[in-house]
């Protein structure tokens, strides 16, 4: 099944506040649709990895799928959201930073993810696929429409090794292309 991004600026609000007084899950959600990573990436990061990371600084990690090494960057919103979650948590460095509470130090798997982000969009009334992947998606999405990041650097981004998996994330509508076919030369 495929999943689908998030697209109206409202609906992302309205999750952030229906995780208001869920730390984890909220750090999770913004991490997720402000980095563009994998959330298995994101689930193999470390407490220590980034909890002195300031506004601005690269978190440097491997990813799991490709090898390659890939970076995020902490802006305000993930700032803000890691330090609410680590006021909450007693976390040593080696411990996961989206610990399960099954075991003595395992993360939440990207089953769970799923899980929550459907729940999530249950829970605002939002219509369609839903799941982990929805999270990178929204991202690609946003930095598209929203800030009209050219598709190369979000494929760049994305370390995709062809257009056409980066042209899939994106979401071009049939509907914007008749919109370009409309403008005269």
């Amino acid at each position: 099944m495929k999943v689908e991004p998030i697209t109206n600026a409202k609906d992302i609000k309205s999750i952030k506040k229906l995780l208001a007084d869920q730390p984890r899950n909220r750090l999770l959600f913004i991490l997720g649709i402000n980095t563009g990573l994998r959330v298995q990436d994101l689930l193999s990061l470390k407490v220590g990895d980034i909890k002195h990371a300031k506004i601005g600084d690269r978190v440097v990690l491997r990813e799991k799928k490709t090898q390659k090494e890939n970076v995020l960057m902490v802006n305000k919103d993930i700032k803000d959201a890691l330090d609410d979650y680590l006021k909450t948590v007693d976390a040593k460095d080696d411990h996961f930073l989206f610990k399960s509470r099954k075991g003595s130090n395992y993360a939440i798997t990207t089953y769970a993810v799923t899980m929550y982000v459907q729940q999530w969009c249950d829970a605002i009334h939002l219509p369609g696929n839903y799941g982990a992947h929805t999270l990178r998606k929204t991202w690609c999405y946003h930095q598209r429409k929203t800030y009209g990041t050219p598709w190369e650097v979000i494929a760049k981004r994305l370390n995709h090794s062809s257009p056409s998996i980066t042209r899939r994330y994106i979401g071009v509508k049939e509907e914007e292309v008749e919109e370009v076919l409309m403008n005269s030369i």
